[in-house]
């Protein structure tokens, strides 16, 4: 008999999706044969922490899919939080996502709460974590610094195209003003 068809959870925010994600993307998919990709607080847009709507890290993720030649292995799908009522938390991933085998995070809290839940949990190896932080590249283009490098050419034309440059520099200017 065949080896079965596997299927895992790869959940972030991709705030932007950048290059440690895609890397960790393909670490995971040299391991299962197709991945969910659950894009978290999916709710959440126009913060410091959370810039991009759901559309646009949808948009971002599915144009590195299609140049990548993955979008055959991958599903990706939008969860919202559960504004940390996290007992709830993964029924409501389990509610958006398809069916899946394992979870691939190094989130400490959603690794506890799928363990609890008696699903298998794996981590994923960090890439070039120093470079590659979300964090990190909103801070750049908040202070007019070069950040393309660090994401997907896809994804720096994307955000561009939706001047999401501008906004994540509004966004944090407002702060530092003291106006939100």
């Amino acid at each position: 008999m065949g080896r079965r068809f596997s299927r895992a959870l790869f959940i972030g925010r991709f705030q932007p999706f950048h290059l440690g994600h895609l890397a960790a993307l393909k670490w995971i998919l040299k391991r299962e044969d197709a991945v969910v990709i659950g894009i978290g607080s999916a709710q959440y847009s126009h913060d410091p922490r959370n810039p991009f709507t759901a559309g646009e890290r949808v948009e971002m993720i599915w144009r590195v899919l299609r140049a990548e030649g993955l979008l055959d292995r991958c599903v990706i799908v939008t969860i919202p939080d559960t504004d940390r009522r996290h007992a709830l938390w993964v029924s409501v991933v389990l509610h958006y996502s398809p069916p899946f085998d394992r979870v691939y995070t190094n989130d400490p809290l959603s690794q506890l709460l799928f363990r609890e839940a008696g699903m298998e949990v794996r981590p994923i190896p960090m890439f070039n974590r120093e470079e590659y932080s979300a964090t990190k590249i909103r801070e750049l283009i908040a202070r007019g610094e070069s950040w393309e490098h660090l994401v997907p050419a896809e994804v720096a034309e994307f955000i561009k195209e939706v001047r999401g440059d501008v906004r994540i520099r509004e966004i944090y200017g407002a702060l530092s003003s003291g106006r939100s």
